[in-house]
Formats: structure tokens, C-alpha cells, sequence
């Protein structure tokens, strides 16, 4: 089986697959900060193996996507100890499935744009509702059309609730009405419906610069929230990047 694992700013991503297959057996996510110590992560992963009934010997091969690199070595050093297996480090060189002009394109959202392509076939807008909120668009011809990123919703609530004497950390959660009257609601109305109202104006804005309507996919930690509440949203699948390290693994081990 491929462990595949999406090492991002606030979280590490597992996800376990058979070899041709897009099924995932097994998805689990641990927080990624503070950062830890190799010895650290090893602990943590070898408890997590347990917790989710996940045996070592069972995995063959590992793949790693990361916008986190003082990360990727010590996440790839705990994996080896465990394993003695070397993870392929995957990014936006990796494969040439999806055409793209721009040198800063994160791993994260090239592996969306490529698991877009190689699963759908149409042009695709993937809302990633992670660290930071990213919207990535890629054509059915496979032509990467560009991407927007805005603060994550945690990110943004925490910046709101650190620079705020009199506020406290809410849950997220869709509130009862757009108005509020007390402090939770007021906050909660605003990172629910201010978010969901960015993202419906954004896919409206995408659809009419590329003059067509995207097949939009929401993926990401709080995906689960708001792809319910928008009709916007075609499809929701919170291992859909998970998908793309694999398809840019796969693409790998073909050359």
C-alpha cells in the first residue's frame, strides 16, 4: 500500500491507498504545530499507527507533498526509522499532466489542480478551505488558468479574537440567523456567511472571466462546513489533495 501525506502549515494529512485504486483505506490528521522533533513525530506516529489499526509492513511505498520544508526532513526521517522506506518528495516539477507558467505555485495546489484534471476532465475550480483559503482553477485541457488565495477562516478568526480584548474563541458553527445579538453569533455570522459570501462572489467572478461555470469541488479541514450551505459547491471531498500526491506519485514511477 502508498502512505501519501500533505505536510501543511498547520496540520499533517495521512492517507493510506491501495496501489491502483482511489480509494483510501485509512485518513487520519495530526496538528503539525509546534513543530516537533523527528523523535518527537516518531512517537506520535507509531501511536497514531495504533490508534487507527495501521501495521508498518503493510506500506510499500510513501509519498510526501509539502509547503513546509523545514518540515519535510524531519517528517521524512521519523518515516524512515519506522518503515526503512525513503519518501519520494512530489511537487509542481514532479509531473507535466497540468501546464502551468508560474514558479511559485505551491505542492498543495498543484496536486489539486492535477487530481481535478486526471478525476474529472472539466474545468474544475478546487476550494481549499485549509491555513489559507485558495481557489485553484484548472481547464479541461489541463491548462492551469491561475489561483486566489485569502487568509484561512482559523487564521483569520484567531487574528480577530488575539487583536480583541472583550472577544473569546467561538465554534464554528453555522449560526441561526445572519444578525446576531450576542458576541458568539455576531462572530460566528461573520466567518460562516462572510467567508461563504467571498466564495460564491469569487466562483461568480472566475466563471464569468473565463466565460464558462466551473465544476467546483471543496476540499480542506473545514470543507464540511461550508460546502452544505452553497449551491455553488458541486462536490465535496476533504482528500482530494491526498488524491493528487498520489496521481503525482504514480506519474513519477511511470518515467
Amino acid at each position: 500500500m502508498l502512505l501519501a501525506i500533505n505536510i501543511g502549515n498547520s496540520s499533517l494529512r495521512f492517507g493510506i491507498f491501495e496501489k491502483d485504486t482511489f480509494e483510501c483505506k485509512n485518513s487520519w490528521i495530526i496538528n503539525s504545530k509546534p513543530h516537533r522533533t523527528s523523535d518527537e513525530y516518531l512517537v506520535i506516529f507509531r501511536n497514531t499507527y495504533v490508534q487507527y489499526h495501521v501495521v508498518p509492513e503493510s506500506i510499500q511505498n510513501i509519498v510526501i507533498g509539502s509547503v513546509v520544508p523545514p518540515l519535510t526532513n524531519i517528517i521524512k526521517e521519523s518515516l524512515y526509522k519506522i518503515h526503512q522506506i525513503n519518501p519520494e518528495i512530489v511537487d509542481r516539477y514532479t509531473s507535466s499532466s497540468v501546464k502551468h507558467q508560474s514558479y511559485q505555485l505551491g505542492t498543495d495546489l498543484y496536486a489539486n489542480a492535477v487530481a481535478a484534471h486526471t478525476l474529472y476532465k472539466k474545468t474544475t475550480l478546487i476550494i481549499d478551505f485549509g491555513t489559507a483559503l485558495s481557489l485553484t482553477c484548472v481547464e479541461k485541457t489541463s491548462e492551469f488558468r491561475g489561483a486566489v488565495i485569502a487568509p484561512g477562516v482559523n487564521s483569520a478568526l484567531s487574528a480577530l479574537i488575539s487583536h480583541t480584548d472583550q472577544l473569546s474563541q467561538v465554534e464554528l458553527k453555522k449560526p441561526s440567523n445572519v444578525l446576531g445579538f450576542y458576541s458568539d453569533a455576531c462572530i460566528q455570522s461573520g466567518m460562516i456567511y462572510g467567508y461563504l459570501s467571498m466564495v460564491e462572489g469569487l466562483i461568480d467572478r472566475i466563471d464569468q472571466e473565463l466565460k464558462t461555470r466551473c465544476f467546483v469541488i471543496a476540499t480542506g479541514g473545514l470543507s464540511h462546513i461550508y460546502a452544505p450551505l452553497t449551491k455553488k459547491i458541486n462536490f465535496s471531498d476533504k482528500l482530494h489533495t491526498i488524491k493528487g500526491l498520489k496521481i503525482l506519485y504514480s506519474s513519477s514511477n511511470k518515467n
